[in-house]
């Protein structure tokens, strides 16, 4: 008889782990309870502050944000 319970434990240990760093990803974008995209679309607010993304700058309370043009 054929044992297949340690290959289904190494399954959902591997999809558990890229799960976890999948949360981990998002949760470096995030700033405070706000939930911003990956994108990479720059602006400079009106304290010379560079965010990622508009998202971003408006979860600091960022003011006058404008695209820097940077890719």
């Amino acid at each position: 008889m054929k044992r297949v319970f340690p290959r289904v434990v190494l399954v959902l240990a591997l999809v558990a782990t890229a799960a976890v760093g999948t949360v981990a990803l998002v949760s470096q974008a995030q700033a405070g309870p706000c939930r911003c995209p990956l994108i990479y679309a720059p602006v400079t607010c009106d304290h010379g502050k560079t965010y990622p993304n508009l998202c971003v700058a408006n979860c600091h309370n960022a003011k006058n944000c404008v695209p820097t043009g940077e890719l």
